[in-house]
């Protein structure tokens, strides 16, 4: 799956701004990641080539044999051949609003992914104004988080922009 860094860079660099900031009516804008992960998951599709990988979003792990003693995580993203065991990455998306307890959720499955379900890579993806704080705020939770794992930092820092590592 050589080719998943160009489709993330080309695919968040097509999230036009109403998913980036769901407008509500009578307020202001807000982050809302669903919406963000949906536009995402949908821009990424666009651009899948064809093969054995797959992307699927929000796999439910409950029941399966990798996860049976620690819990059922649900990534946001996975890219992987269901069913054989080719499991290729993982990814979690954040808005720049992140408070510490959700991004140490996120690095957590990010580790249990690739340290006992053989992800090749961890993809930890933030998006929004101010991501640059945000960025210094993971670094410090991860050295927080047990078990944590070499994970990718991308950040989206606007609407029509891609994504960067």
């Amino acid at each position: 799956m050589q080719h998943l860094t160009e489709i993330l860079q080309a695919a968040t660099a097509a999230i036009s701004p109403e998913y980036f900031l769901l407008p509500i009516h009578g307020d202001d804008p807000v982050y809302r990641e669903r919406v963000y992960c949906y536009e995402l998951y949908h821009q990424m599709r666009l651009r899948w080539p064809d093969g054995a990988y797959r992307l699927n979003g929000k796999v439910d792990k409950r029941e399966h044999p990798y996860f049976r003693r620690g819990g059922a995580p649900k990534p946001d993203l996975l890219v992987h051949q269901p069913g054989i065991g080719e499991n290729y990455a993982v990814i979690e998306v954040k808005s720049c609003r992140a408070v510490p307890r959700e991004i140490r959720k996120d690095l957590t499955t990010l580790a249990v992914f690739r340290n006992h379900a053989g992800y090749r890579r961890a993809i930890y993806l933030i998006y929004g104004g101010d991501v640059a704080r945000t960025a210094d705020r993971v670094l410090r939770c991860a050295a927080k988080v047990p078990e944590i794992t070499q994970f990718e930092l991308w950040l989206h820092g606007a609407p029509g922009a891609a994504a960067v590592i």
